[in-house]
């Protein structure tokens, strides 16, 4: 989080994500350094001109730049070359909260520092403290760190997910079990609560059961649990969940989610986003931030739009009895990355590509208008990619391609229909096998430094129910920080 102690100086705190990764972000930045010092859109994995920093205590000045991820083609959100954090933040033993001051001492030249804890710190607030509710592998927790937040509090009540969870954050943050084993005093003060609850009863792949019934109906423990908190509710909520949410039961049951939160004090809005903005992944999820003590104001007026498409802004305009209050929002990102953007460079002998006879079975399994897609590719001058999923059609089994650059949303790999599966073509040949669980993990925007111990099993059922990590950064630093911000400022403790 970062923010103007005056023109020539900008305040930094970090976060135990920034100290554990050793980054500093540069959210915030782009007004305060060179323009060129960021890299140029399309230059791919290439950083911008480098800006010196004199590293004050260790009388050092390092030369660095802000780089484009290669995989990705999004722009990065920390300076490049770690090591000269690593060795600053050991050298002054930095620790999350500290903050950090850089200050412009000329062209091109800044000087960087931790601020002695009895220097003043007006004007910078936070670090904004979060929980996260249906926590998973933990990578809503990824996106909030990189935002500035700090993580204090985790549940879930799947042990393999704790697994995937305490290889990448400390496990005393994680509470293992039912959210209906929690009581108010299990949840330490927090500024943002996160709930990403399970959308089995809610997904046009499932029955549609419905908000009341199944995994999904833990949804109202969760309300329960913020009644209980009484003065203590944070000041933010963010929900996550599949499209379907806004759907079922002809919209009653997102009607009724809404009522809950409004009567528990918050006003809500609701947008729509898809990852592959951010990453080559189609997958669209359905947010609602919920905002506590604000009135609200009518929805009237509100038209369709990227991030409010006709069905949820008719929604809304249909349900003015919901008190809303509504954030004007960018437009999302333009995506730049391509699925072979991710793939990892597998040998043509590696074990993970099928044997003839299998990949031969696959290709027979496909429809004639997407066997002739997958000659074109196999008749291409170069190699080529696709994912498949396979589905039952007509009682027959059926493998539909997709080859527009995108991954088809990840799912879990239940009753062994959600695997997804590439085929590669070219030159004469094809070569078909499985994403591997580093590929469903780049498909979530999750960096490669990420860790992954478990079996690919259990690796695709910890993606395949996760979020979208630049995504959520997205929605962290665009809309959860100035809100936070806004409420933390008009209703001080």
């Amino acid at each position: 989080m970062i923010t103007v102690s005056n023109e020539n100086t900008k305040l930094i705190r970090l976060t135990d994500g920034n100290i554990r990764n050793s980054t500093i972000p540069v959210t915030g930045l782009r007004d305060f350094l060179p323009s060129d010092c960021f890299e140029a859109a399309g230059e791919t994995g290439r950083a911008g001109k480098t800006i010196r920093i004199l590293l004050e205590g260790l009388g050092k000045t390092i030369e660095t730049g802000i780089g484009r991820d290669a995989k990705t083609g999004q722009a990065r959100r920390q300076f490049r070359a770690r090591g000269w954090i690593r060795k600053f933040f050991a050298h002054c033993d930095a620790k999350g909260g500290d903050v950090l001051e850089l200050r412009r001492l000329g062209n091109r030249e800044y000087c960087l520092r931790v601020c002695r804890s009895d220097e003043s710190e007006e004007g910078l607030p936070g670090p904004f403290r979060a929980v996260e509710f249906f926590a998973g592998i933990g990578l809503v927790r990824l996106a909030l760190e990189r935002s500035g937040f700090k993580v204090v509090f985790a549940n879930d009540i799947d042990p393999e997910k704790l697994r995937m969870y305490a290889d990448n954050f400390p496990a005393e943050d994680f509470r293992l079990g039912d959210i209906r084993s929690l009581d108010a005093d299990d949840i330490p003060d927090c500024d943002l609560a996160t709930a990403s609850f399970p959308c089995t009863d809610l997904s046009i792949a499932g029955e549609m059961n419905g908000i009341h019934s199944g995994e999904s109906s833990a949804f109202w423990p969760l309300i329960e649990l913020l009644g209980q908190m009484g003065e203590r509710r944070p000041r933010l909520l963010l929900l996550e969940n599949v499209p379907g949410f806004l759907m079922s039961h002809g919209g009653r049951d997102f009607e009724s989610a809404l009522v809950a939160l409004n009567e528990l004090g918050y006003a809500c809005d609701a947008f729509m986003i898809d990852a592959a903005h951010f990453v080559p992944q189609s997958r669209l999820r359905l947010f609602v931030v919920g905002k506590l003590g604000v009135e609200g104001e009518s929805p009237f007026g509100l038209s369709a739009s990227a991030l409010r498409p006709s069905a949820l802004a008719e929604f809304i305009a249909g349900h003015p009895e919901i008190r809303w209050d509504l954030r004007p929002l960018p437009a999302p990102p333009t995506r730049s990355a391509r699925l072979e953007a991710i793939l990892e460079d597998l040998p043509e002998d590696h074990p993970a590509w099928w044997s003839k006879t299998r990949a031969d079975y696959f290709v027979s399994q496909f429809s004639e208008r997407h066997a002739k897609v997958a000659r074109a590719m196999i008749d291409g001058a170069s190699s080529s990619y696709g994912t498949a999923f396979r589905r039952v059609r007509k009682g027959r089994s059926m493998a539909e391609l997709r080859t527009d650059g995108l991954a088809g949303c990840l799912r879990t790999p239940k009753g062994g229909s959600g695997r997804q599966i590439l085929f590669k073509a070219g030159k004469g040949r094809y070569q078909v096998r499985l994403l591997t669980a580093r590929e469903c993990a780049r498909l979530q925007g999750v960096p490669d430094s990420y860790r992954i111990t478990v079996s690919l099993n259990q690796a695709l059922f910890g993606f395949g129910d996760a979020v979208c990590v630049p995504a959520i950064e997205w929605i962290a630093d665009r809309y959860l920080l100035p809100a936070m911000m806004h409420l933390a400022a008009s209703q001080p403790d």
